[in-house]
């Protein structure tokens, strides 16, 4: 447990951050999840729109801090892949 008033600031800081991180995830995840619907869906028009938000998301995210900006690169590859897929 935190003693000093530093410390207990700290404590409301992170967890403060942490429920903005977990929003910001979950953001991502579920524009990646319309992505990859639309893709399964075989709906070529719909998958290249929810690709453009979800891969903006997604570097957003990168930006922020969310996730390392390699793994969004690699996030926004794959998915423009199975976009491409479906031409």
């Amino acid at each position: 447990m935190a003693n000093t008033k530093s410390a207990k600031k700290m404590i409301r800081k992170i967890a403060r951050r942490a429920e903005i991180r977990s929003a910001r995830k979950s953001r991502i995840a579920t524009f990646l999840r319309r992505a990859e619907e639309a893709c399964r869906g075989g709906k070529r028009k719909e998958a290249e729109e929810a690709f453009l938000k979800a891969q903006s998301e997604i570097m957003r995210g990168a930006s922020r801090k969310i996730m390392h900006k390699n793994r969004a690169a690699r996030m926004v590859s794959s998915l423009a892949r199975r976009v491409q897929s479906l031409r």
